[in-house]
């Protein structure tokens, strides 16, 4: 009897599948798994195969950040990581790809562009960006649903610390007793006492 295995190897290329052809003969390896073949034609097959488990997936994905919807209609397929286009990055985020890495405003992250690395990787010439990874780095939380294609990324932290580094309070909305919305932002410049409570 003779069978495929493939699995996600995120640690030597992101995004990219490995196969590997076992028959009864083969002895055990790494991982418990049998010896892959030594045959060249067979590992170039496992090669291509495992290139077209790795191709885009043309599916509404819908990320939630902060107060935002955003509808991606095709990421790379990868059942652990969000990998979106450097366009949608922006779309999701604000960050945006330059040459130094992954910026917004003053907060720039590095990013390897010059071959595949944990958050960059090239796919029949298309570029990809992992958001999730791009979240770890920041110490950013997020869940998502695969099954229903729903990834929610919340504040990034490294954002808020700013605005504590300038003094700022971020910006809200509220409505007063009249039912009129308010801002906090229209009282720029003018003194402003802020009384909180809780029914507990």
């Amino acid at each position: 009897m003779s069978w495929v295995r493939c699995a996600r190897f995120p640690e030597i290329v992101p995004g990219s599948v490995r196969c590997f052809l076992f028959d009864e003969s083969h002895r055990q390896g790494h991982y418990g798994w049998p010896s892959p073949p030594r045959d060249k034609a067979m590992k170039e097959l496992l090669c291509v195969l495992g290139l077209m488990l790795a191709l885009p997936v043309t599916a509404a994905t819908v990320v939630l950040h902060e107060d935002k919807q955003v509808v991606v209609d095709t990421v790379l397929a990868d059942p652990n990581d969000l990998w979106v286009s450097p366009a949608n990055l922006t779309r999701i985020n604000g960050f945006e790809l330059k040459p130094e890495g992954a910026c917004l405003d003053d907060i720039c992250v590095p990013v390897k562009q010059d071959g595949d690395s944990e958050m960059f990787v090239t796919r029949s010439g298309q570029p990809w960006f992992s958001v999730s990874e791009l979240a770890r780095r920041l110490n950013q939380a997020y869940t998502f649903d695969h099954d229903a294609a729903v990834w929610s990324f919340s504040e990034i932290p490294v954002t808020r610390n700013h605005l504590v580094g300038q003094r700022l309070a971020p910006d809200f909305e509220l409505a007063d007793l009249s039912g009129k919305p308010i801002k906090l932002s229209a009282y720029k410049d003018k003194k402003v006492i802020l009384l909180t409570w809780a029914s507990w």
